[in-house]
């Protein structure tokens, strides 16, 4: 890694690692949050070494001669954000038809920028759960070559659906032929895509288990793969060693799902009690993307939204956040996710805020973000938390966010791997 000179940052000094095997230090002045535990640790210190965290202390501890200090006054760490659900190849300002005027590498173009804003953000890791031409493994492949700055990303390339359904392309005339190549009807067409996927770069699985709001000719809460077709696509995946993400907004969908054996269902808008009991039942997550629906209806139909899609937003955005309030009074298992592209990515922190609103705690809501977020990946050990042996990720902001939530939206730095990614 690189040697980065002292950087000042309003009233912070953030000075980076390192060469090889020389250690630096991070010494703030005021606070972590340890989201395993829920404390919040006064006067932390931190080295970092190859990009990883090699002791966590409090200022005054014993250090290396040559660590290189790091002083941080007002300044709160947390983690590194994870995101479990955005498109980094989407930007909703180019929804509808609009799409055709664009070719199609320049998803790409769009993915890469949008991999920076989201970098600078806070979010250091990112499950990209949806996006055509396997662009996100290639994004991917260029932030880990050193090519282009972004989170660490875990691609699923295309969604898997069935014809006519979610992932189809449902707005042209039959006249028009569009290549679908996760569209699978049965069993063993299923297994076959998931093998593709995985072949070409996957390392989650997705896969449309009801429609949606953001697609012609299906309904929100439709099922549309049966219980046996979604066993076995789960079964394949969990074969392979991967995570199974389950796009579910209707009821019946959710709860096969969750039947079927799927690591995650996001949106779930239409979960009830019992769905709620098989999920915390099954330790199955929910990613539920509260936030993004005040965004669609107030830019949609600007931005080139169908009409009808906007109508179905209008039915089932409110029914989804009080899903949510409900869920976090039963005691689902949450994580973040905000379906970034659908609103512009690099704004996921707001929904932090969202989240508070709609029942969880400050605390909770960055624990979702964090520490959940990275046992549902099962990347316990890596990232979500500063610990030793996680990768160095840090977000500082100033001030209290157990106080101020919003204050996640405006880092005052972040770190992904030990090098600074932004100071202001």
């Amino acid at each position: 890694m690189r040697l980065v000179s002292p950087l000042v940052v309003r009233s912070v000094i953030f000075c980076t690692t390192v060469l090889s095997a020389v250690p630096a230090l991070a010494d703030t002045g005021d606070r972590m949050i340890d989201v395993v535990s829920g404390r919040t640790v006064e006067r932390p210190q931190l080295t970092i070494t190859d990009g990883r965290i090699v002791a966590v202390g409090t200022q005054g501890d014993a250090v290396l001669a040559n660590a290189r200090r790091v002083d941080l006054p007002g300044v709160t760490l947390l983690p590194g954000l994870i995101d479990m659900h955005v498109h980094l190849t989407s930007d909703p300002r180019y929804s509808g038809y609009r799409r055709l005027d664009y070719t199609d590498d320049f998803w790409t173009v769009v993915g890469v920028a949008n991999a920076k804003k989201t970098l600078e953000a806070g979010f250091t890791t990112v499950r990209n759960v949806g996006a055509r031409n396997y662009n996100d493994v290639a994004i991917k492949q260029g932030i880990e070559a050193g090519q282009i700055p972004g989170p660490r990303i875990v691609p699923a390339t295309y969604a898997i659906g069935a014809t006519g359904g979610h992932c189809d392309a449902t707005e042209f005339p039959p006249s028009i032929s569009v290549p679908t190549p996760a569209v699978a009807d049965g069993p063993e067409a299923i297994r076959a895509v998931v093998r593709k996927l995985r072949k070409y770069g996957a390392e989650v699985i997705k896969f449309w288990a009801t429609g949606g709001v953001l697609s012609k000719t299906d309904t929100v809460g439709g099922q549309q793969y049966d219980l046996a077709k979604m066993k076995a696509l789960v079964d394949e995946v969990h074969m392979l060693g991967l995570k199974v993400a389950v796009h579910a907004h209707g009821t019946s969908g959710i709860k096969d799902a969750i039947r079927a054996g799927a690591d995650t269902i996001e949106h779930a808008s239409l979960a009830d009690d019992e769905a709620f009991k098989l999920g915390k039942a099954h330790g199955t997550w929910f990613s539920m993307d509260i936030y993004n629906d005040d965004y669609i209806l107030a830019e949609g139909e600007k931005n080139g939204v169908f009409r009808e899609l906007l109508d179905k937003e209008r039915v089932i955005g409110l029914k989804q956040c009080q899903t949510f309030q409900a869920a976090v009074k039963a005691g689902v298992h949450m994580i973040f996710g905000t379906d970034g592209g659908v609103y512009p990515n690099g704004d996921n922190a707001k929904q932090f805020a969202t989240m508070v609103t709609w029942g969880m705690t400050p605390l909770q809501a960055i624990q979702a973000a964090t520490v959940n977020a990275a046992d549902a990946l099962g990347r316990s050990g890596d990232v979500g938390a500063i610990a030793v042996g996680c990768y160095g990720d840090l977000v500082g902001v100033v001030g209290n966010p157990l106080a101020d939530v919003r204050l996640l939206e405006a880092p005052a730095f972040v770190m992904k791997g030990g090098d600074v990614v932004r100071t202001h």
